[in-house]
């Protein structure tokens, strides 16, 4: 086994033993999630009951559950308020910092890190679609159900890893990597809303967006066909994608971007530990 390859095992197993799933309470509230930065929170209050996450509102289903989530170098201490009628209060939050692994590259190339200029436009309206697909707030319980990862593979980039070209910080990966044949059949994680389906971003090449609800939504992006339309409504584990090595990538494989609203949470989280043999994959 390659020493990389021990050394991000290693790396997971601390992760996963960092972010367990907790479970606070705190007077009609109960929160159970990761709380950690990149962790995602699911909650559940009285119904009728009005929350705050730090000032922004938090919308309830009919039976009071909730979501919200942290990014990636978010603040390590939050507040949530609470109010209903003859009753209020706060609930103090505080997440775990991480660390991530950080990649210094030097003698790269200028065309391989910055962007042609004459491609600029096209980039600010594929980020203006993304924006537009996550700021979606849709009616729709499915961001409640235990999440399966969506395509088999081996591990090949995870949520939080940043490179430095020259000496120039680039943009964190936001996404889980997993490397599979251009073709292999990427699944739908949960169910959800199709509400961007776009086959060659700039970036992204293949993108697809399914929203869960309540403000959580998963993109896919390298992909090579994508299996569903705008406004379908899948199921979880339907066929939605294939993996593919479109937009600027150096070879096949499937990125997964998890969203609450426009913060972005690390889909590792979500999803049950995998066995040796599917990580070699």
């Amino acid at each position: 086994m390659k020493v990389w390859k021990k050394v991000l095992w290693l790396w997971l197993a601390a992760l996963t033993a960092e972010a367990a799933s907790e479970q606070r309470q705190q007077g009609p509230i109960v929160l159970d999630g990761h709380f950690i930065q990149g962790g995602m929170v699911l909650g559940t209050a009285p119904k009728g009951t009005q929350l705050t996450l730090n000032g922004k509102a938090l919308r309830l289903t009919g039976d009071g559950r909730f979501v919200f989530g942290f990014g990636r170098d978010e603040p390590l201490s939050h507040q949530l308020s609470w109010h209903r009628p003859g009753q209020s209060g706060q609930m103090a939050i505080t997440i775990n910092k991480r660390k991530y692994d950080i990649q210094k590259i030097n003698g790269v190339a200028s065309k391989y890190v910055n962007p042609d200029p004459n491609v600029d436009a096209r980039i600010k309206e594929d980020n203006r679609k993304l924006a537009a697909a996550r700021k979606r707030d849709e009616n729709l319980g499915y961001f409640l159900q235990p999440f399966i990862w969506p395509a088999e593979g081996r591990l090949s980039g995870v949520y939080g890893s940043q490179r430095i070209f020259n000496g120039e910080p680039r943009n964190p990966h936001y996404g889980l990597d997993l490397s599979a044949p251009t073709g292999a059949p990427v699944y739908a994680p949960a169910g959800g809303l199709v509400t961007l389906v776009e086959p060659d971003m700039y970036f992204s090449g293949g993108t697809l967006i399914v929203d869960h609800g309540y403000g959580l939504s998963s993109t896919f992006i390298h992909l090579s066909k994508i299996e569903v339309k705008a406004g379908q409504r899948v199921e979880q584990g339907d066929l939605i994608a294939r993996v593919g090595a479109t937009g600027r990538v150096t070879g096949p494989h499937l990125d997964w971007r998890v969203n609450w609203f426009s913060t972005r949470l690390d889909p590792q989280l979500l999803v049950p530990p995998r066995s040796d043999t599917q990580k070699r994959k």
